[in-house]
């Protein structure tokens, strides 16, 4: 349903944009050609001062037939009767404006210079204007009015308190009001603002603030809360989760800001609040449209395409027109899912899709020199930190080496932008994934200093709902009955969307100077056990939580800012731009780094002599 005024039918609440059948839209021709009459008529009346024996009849016929006509051929001109209004709208509204101001021209004008001899008083269209626009006007709200009264929820619909009086709270409270398929009748709205307290959106009052959610769930019968606030973050949505429950509501929320304003979006789209609206964070507003210019008509490499990052990376990249988009993964399987989100189908038969271990640097030497790449991301990487305890030399092999092959073959061929994805592990490591990170970090910036062009690292904590990570377990754990395993009652970690974790990968290569580490600030960090405790609460299930203890390599704490590193802000408040001490390939060392990463704590800044550490 579209977010515009829509044209409703009574029998329902189908939108029709075609404006309805053409007698319908004849209909409405016929009323407005009949409110010209009415209007000059009452207009030339009014001049003689209610003495219709003064007025000459046959000229004034002669000017309403010509009212009539320049209405049909402007109003004709400007879509007024070819269906192309939803009736009653705004856009309507402002087609009639340019109907009225070409007939009051039209019309006006020789009225005023030859009205005296045609024995037509020289106000009369001068009066008529306004009237006959404000008997139209005044039709077309009627008919919306009345149409609009016609069309509520049925019985069964359940009682809604929507949170939020701004935009978005008026179109959902215009929706649930016009649709007779709604599942939800609004019977109150909920804003904190006291200024808003009493204020109406068609036709539903202000009835009072968070604090007030109970007794106003009390008064109404409601049942439902619905939260419409455009951009609420999650200590928001936290907040009035939390006294929604007080009050006994269930909440529901809308979909994603951007499906609204586009009105992708349906009543029905009204989703349970979920854990990711929670604990999750809306993307930093650094412009991102300006900034990622630089993928516009260039040639765009992915590494890990089939992967949660990497296949959102390409999806968010296909939005800024490249002239190609190369997704390169050694997962199959991973390839076909991004391909069909992006292209439709999943063939694998097309260039846009490549089959590649990045550990093997012939074929990535040889794809590199073939479709020759202006923009690399790497987001190839091994991710799961015990997987990685128990095999170290993986996480070397992919990580380190890998992404050296990466570099390397970009290099080879002259890219000019390279951003590597890292993680927040990679600051003061005490793991092989933290370790493993920290020195493709290292590789990057020699690889930036060695080149003098922008490659840069991005570096960010927990991605919610990435394969593998926290919240996916979480939920498979819960739905197989328990119990959910935490590692310590005081662990915390950051986190953030899967979204804004690429939108920022995309703005490092925009932003990003050579050789620098992109931070995003992720505010407070969440205790693991908090989020544990609100999955199992929403579940409704009796789950018990059971204490592991803090795995090998694991932090209890995790930090995005290492202690040498500096913490400078040039471009955004939220973003924090590093360095990081450069290795060259020729220092690598596997054996000195695989005894760095068994070192219990890694935060001492030690180089052994072939830095190979990290």
């Amino acid at each position: 349903m579209a977010v515009t005024e829509p044209e409703l039918s009574a029998k329902g609440s189908e939108v029709k944009y075609a404006g309805g059948p053409m007698s319908r839209v004849w209909a409405k021709f016929l009323v407005d050609a009949f409110a010209w009459v009415v209007a000059i008529v009452f207009a030339v009346v009014l001049r003689y001062d209610l003495d219709v024996s003064k007025v000459v009849w046959e000229p004034i016929a002669v000017l309403c037939v010509a009212a009539v006509l320049v209405q049909l051929v402007v109003g004709w001109f400007v879509y007024l009767y070819r269906g192309r209004h939803p009736y009653g709208s705004f856009s309507e509204v402002l087609a009639l404006v340019w109907v009225m101001v070409a007939g009051g021209v039209v019309l006006g004008l020789p009225v005023v210079l030859f009205g005296v001899h045609w024995q037509i008083p020289r106000s009369t269209v001068l009066l008529a204007l306004p009237i006959a626009f404000v008997l139209m006007g005044a039709v077309r709200y009627l008919k919306r009015l009345v149409t609009e009264q016609l069309i509520t929820p049925s019985a069964a619909a359940e009682k809604a308190l929507v949170f939020g009086v701004g935009y978005l709270g008026g179109v959902i409270v215009k929706r649930m009001r016009t649709d007779s398929n709604s599942p939800y009748v609004p019977v109150g709205l909920i804003d904190d603002d006291p200024l808003k307290r009493n204020v109406w959106l068609h036709g539903v009052k202000v009835m009072g603030t968070r604090s007030d959610l109970g007794e106003v769930a009390a008064r109404t019968g409601a049942t439902v809360l619905v939260i419409a606030v455009g951009r609420a973050d999650s200590v928001v949505f936290r907040a009035i989760s939390d006294a929604a429950d007080a009050a006994g509501l269930k909440v529901k929320v809308l979909p994603p800001l951007l499906q609204v304003l586009e009105g992708h979006s349906r009543l029905r789209d009204l989703r349970d609040i979920s854990i990711e609206d929670l604990i999750g964070r809306h993307p930093v507003d650094t412009q991102m449209e300006s900034i990622a210019g630089y993928l516009q008509g260039k040639k765009v490499l992915v590494t890990g395409a089939g992967g949660s990052i990497g296949s959102e990376l390409c999806r968010q990249i296909t939005k800024f027109r490249p002239a190609e988009l190369i997704m390169l993964d050694r997962d199959e399987t991973g390839l076909q899912s991004t391909q069909i989100s992006i292209s439709g189908h999943g063939l694998l038969d097309t260039k846009d899709v490549v089959l590649a271990d990045i550990r093997d640097a012939d074929a990535l030497a040889k794809i590199f020199a073939e479709r020759r790449p202006d923009v690399v991301f790497h987001a190839a990487a091994l991710k799961h930190l015990p997987m990685l305890e128990q095999y170290p030399e993986e996480a070397w092999k992919t990580n380190v080496i890998g992404s050296l092959n990466v570099l390397q073959a970009a290099m080879n061929i002259g890219v000019d932008t390279f951003v590597n994805v890292s993680t927040d592990k990679a600051a003061n490591p005490t793991s092989a994934l933290g370790h493993s990170k920290r020195v493709a970090e290292k590789l990057t910036a020699w690889a930036a200093e060695t080149t003098g062009k922008a490659y840069v690292s991005v570096r960010f904590g927990n991605v919610i709902g990435s394969r593998g990570s926290m919240l996916p377990t979480f939920t498979s754990l819960i739905e197989a009955g328990g119990p959910l395993t935490v590692t310590h009652p005081d662990a915390t970690r950051y986190f953030m969307t899967i979204p804004e974790a690429c939108q920022l990968v995309i703005q490092a290569g925009g932003i990003g100077r050579p050789a620098e580490v992109l931070i995003l600030d992720m505010g407070e960090p969440i205790r693991i056990l908090d989020v544990a405790e609100r999955m199992i609460e929403m579940s409704g299930k009796d789950i018990a939580i059971v204490y592991t203890g803090l795995r090998h390599g694991e932090k209890l704490h995790e930090i995005l800012v290492g202690d040498n590193e500096s913490d400078n802000r040039p471009i955004h408040p939220k973003i924090s731009h590093t360095t990081v001490k450069v290795i060259t390939p020729e220092r690598l060392n596997q054996q000195e780094w695989e005894a760095r990463c068994r070192v219990e704590d890694g935060r001492t800044e030690v180089e052994p002599a072939t830095l190979g550490g990290s």
